[in-house]
């Protein structure tokens, strides 16, 4: 394994994702990985490496996987803020068979897997989005990231928005603030979303509280979670955004309001907050998260 290459033990993850792949297989479908592994290895032919990519499902199916805590945890150490629950075996058989290919050639590599790309249909591009955190020369995939998002196809979408460790890894800012609101569009639930705080920002704030606005005009509503944003960019600006969420009859948006009040640093914020001391305690005793809001805008 070169460090140049590839940013985690490739060999140990690869071991990893074959044994999981074992444990929900059937022999049939485990010994024709094996065998089209052994012939990968002989031959090196790309023609026969994409053959393979392809036909996985027909040989896997596409049930769920069932992964053991033990492995998780084993997965997490070697690749935190990677997850393959609630993956199809098929999906999680071709993101393991793109850690076959030889990375010996940079500028073939990258060329084999673009052409998986070109030619993908939807399933294949749900594998190869969910892929990226494992791809070598990880910055060559921002711009193949950014068309992902701009998809219409829901299951590619949530590929790369929801569990997904690379876009807040490596996309720019605007990258970035398009995947959040194409989320938000498209009524993806935000807690899944990797590094959502983390990649918080001003401008992603300011667009938020617009878009906040446009639909208040329309009278619609918003999820809730969308607040979580402005955590560290409460002001003078949208406090009163954050004050109209406050007094909402909906309990949920109030809660939101609630956590934006007591995780920001702005004073007047923080005063509202103390107007109600119960819902203020309830946050304190961790009763009011925004995991427990997820749960709630889920039911």
């Amino acid at each position: 394994m070169s460090v140049a290459e590839y940013v985690y033990d490739q060999d140990k993850v690869s071991t990893l994702l074959s044994t999981v792949i074992r444990n929900n297989g059937n022999e049939k479908a485990n010994n024709w990985l094996q065998q089209r592994l052994q012939l990968q290895q002989q031959t090196g032919a790309i023609p026969q490496f994409n053959q393979t990519f392809t036909a996985i499902p027909r040989f896997t199916g596409k049930e769920m996987i069932r992964i053991s805590t033990t492995e998780s945890e084993q997965l997490q150490a070697l690749l935190p803020s990677f997850f393959v629950q609630g993956w199809t075996l098929d999906r999680l058989a071709r993101v393991w068979w793109l850690l076959q290919l030889p990375v010996t050639n940079k500028s073939v590599y990258l060329e084999v897997v673009e052409n998986l790309f070109n030619a993908a249909e939807m399933n294949e591009l749900a594998a190869l989005y969910s892929a990226l955190p494992l791809l070598p020369w990880p910055e060559e995939w921002t711009a193949r990231t950014s068309e992902g998002i701009r998809s219409n196809i829901g299951v590619v979408q949530e590929a790369i928005m929801l569990r997904n460790p690379y876009p807040a890894k490596y996309l720019s800012e605007p990258a970035w603030n398009q995947l959040v609101m194409k989320a938000i569009f498209t009524d993806k639930p935000l807690h899944l979303i990797i590094g959502l705080d983390e990649r918080a920002n001003a401008a992603l704030a300011t667009i938020l509280v617009d878009f906040a606005h446009e639909r208040w005009a329309a009278g619609r509503t918003l999820d809730p979670m969308q607040w979580r944003v402005l955590v560290n960019f409460v002001g003078e600006a949208n406090f009163a955004d954050i004050t109209r969420v406050w007094h909402s009859v909906n309990s949920t948006e109030k809660e939101a309001a609630a956590l934006v009040c007591a995780q920001c640093h702005y004073p007047p914020a923080k005063a509202l907050l103390a107007t109600d001391p119960a819902l203020q305690a309830e946050i304190q005793a961790g009763s009011i998260t925004w995991d427990t809001l997820a749960q709630k805008i889920i039911k």
